[in-house]
């Protein structure tokens, strides 16, 4: 299918971590974290008592949330402070240094005041802000090492390729540009830091590409043995909505450090079984990438889950907490809020309608519109629906897609194989019928039904989608190594504090 890309959700892997930028710049009802790709952090916040000094390589809990915004009187928004007549007002320092590059107070303050606006739109509490600050420092620091890493590989990040991204997500959340503009604005972020916000996504999400992604591989034998497992298996199976604090531990950390962080997860126990919020204690101390929406990781199906966490949530009930689990990520706490039964049968050899499509896409870019390119499909349906001209031969001479030179055929498509926009659209046509011009995060197409089958997934069918759950699995793991180990291969100094 890598030459049928563009309609196909393997091509929304960027568009997927732009959104994440865009969740929480928008400030959109979905958690940014559930968006973002899978990360990790330093260590935490030090509970009472703890030392001040913070151990070598490690740094405070990872978060969440985007840059935006204007420093002091020059930042538009609710959260923009004004000082006191009289008051000399930091203009701006480094609170970090992250090998050859600086995090300043400026950009940490613009993600923190976004972060905690989208924080209350949950109608969660925000964590103070010194503790919100630091959350969101490890986090920068751990996408600056990204993306200088992804520089030192020469991955580049043209203006035309921002412009497309930055288009694509106007199209995901039915904006115009100029909409766009206004909504990212209204949040006291410029739209020139918005851009700069968009660019550093794309490069971590190259370098993924390159460092994680294409090293994973899945053998036959991993594949025969996940399928002889979901055979062995009922037809429902439980699914876990979790929350989760992690503690984490370096990968070269002395026997000192392992220790200090023990100590912590037994005093954050101790918290819990005295009544503190979870949530509350998440956002303060955890080093997961979802610390501040309180760790939850939503909806887990066993196979989605470590191993280590299935066992601890086996035998809890909702409402109640694990002991402190020992991982090499370093330690956890979870939480079971809530268990349900869940579905096996994407996976089960049952009857399944396939349709067979072909299409036409043109891609609206500075020459031609969205408009334009909509009046042009609209042209094109005219002549195929009056029988002087034929789609294939339109689709040889107009389409951007790879499917043009099939006349573009996609073949025979299963329901999940397209973005939902192009599904919905092709779903409501009968055989032999052409949709009017349709927008997805691609462009806009033009879509004919040519026939439908309805058929028993094939074995071959069964094994790539096997492939594509354990890939999927096997890259959320060998992510949060691989940023673990970067982080802990990164120089940084703090100056968040003055030191």
């Amino acid at each position: 299918m890598n030459d049928r890309q563009t309609p196909t959700r393997a091509g929304l892997a960027i568009c997927r971590a732009l959104v994440a930028v865009l969740a929480t710049a928008l400030l959109m009802p979905q958690a940014a974290a559930q968006l973002r790709m899978p990360g990790g952090g330093d260590s935490g916040l030090r509970l009472p008592g703890a030392s001040q000094q913070q151990d070598a390589g490690t740094g405070p809990a990872a978060g969440t949330g985007s840059g935006a915004g204007q420093w002091g009187a020059d930042r538009a928004g609710p959260q923009a402070r004004t000082p006191a007549p009289g008051v000399i007002r930091e203009l701006d320092r480094v609170v970090a240094v992250v090998n050859n590059d600086v995090i300043t107070l400026r950009e940490l303050e613009r993600r923190a005041d976004l972060a905690a606006v989208q924080i209350r739109r949950r109608a969660a509490e925000v964590p103070p802000r010194d503790v919100l600050q630091r959350q969101l420092l490890e986090q920068m620091i751990i996408d600056r090492a990204q993306q200088q890493l992804a520089r030192e590989h020469g991955i580049r990040v043209d203006d035309a390729m921002l412009d497309r991204a930055v288009a694509s997500i106007a199209q995901e959340n039915r904006l115009t540009l100029a909409e766009l503009r206004q909504r990212v604005e209204q949040d006291g972020q410029s739209f020139a830091s918005f851009r700069d916000d968009i660019r550093g996504e794309i490069l971590r999400t190259r370098i993924r590409e390159r460092e994680v992604d294409a090293k994973v591989q899945i053998s036959e034998a991993d594949i025969d043995a996940f399928l002889a497992a979901q055979g062995a298996q009922a037809d429902t199976a439980t699914e876990y909505q979790v929350a989760h604090i992690l503690l984490r531990v370096p990968e070269s950390a002395s026997t000192e450090q392992i220790e200090r962080q023990r100590v912590r997860g037994e005093e954050l126990l101790r918290q819990l079984d005295d009544g503190e919020s979870f949530a509350r204690l998440a956002a303060a101390f955890s080093d997961a990438p979802d610390a501040l929406d309180g760790g939850a990781l939503g909806w887990r199906t066993a196979e989605r889950l470590p191993e280590l966490f299935l066992k601890a949530l086996e035998p809890l009930a909702a409402g109640q907490r694990s002991e402190l689990l020992r991982s090499p990520a370093g330690f956890h706490i979870l939480r079971l809020i809530d268990r349900r039964a869940g579905s096996r049968a994407q996976l089960q050899g049952e009857p399944v309608t396939q349709t067979h499509a072909r299409h036409i896409l043109i891609r609206p870019s500075e020459m031609v519109s969205e408009d334009e390119a909509f009046r042009r499909l609209r042209e094109i349906r005219e002549r195929i629906e009056a029988g002087t001209a034929d789609f294939a031969e339109m689709a040889r001479q107009y389409s951007a897609d790879g499917s043009a030179g099939r006349g573009g055929d996609l073949g025979w498509v299963y329901p999940g194989d397209t973005v939902p926009e192009f599904e919905r659209a092709m779903n409501g046509l009968p055989p032999g019928a052409v949709s009017e011009p349709v927008r997805t995060p691609f462009g806009v197409h033009l879509i004919e039904v040519i026939a439908r089958r309805t058929d028993e997934a094939s074995p071959e069918r069964l094994r790539q989608r096997a492939r594509e759950v354990l890939r999927a699995q096997r890259i959320d793991e060998r992510y949060e190594d691989w940023v673990r180990q970067l982080r802990d291969s990164t120089y940084v100094e703090y100056k968040l504090d003055g030191n």
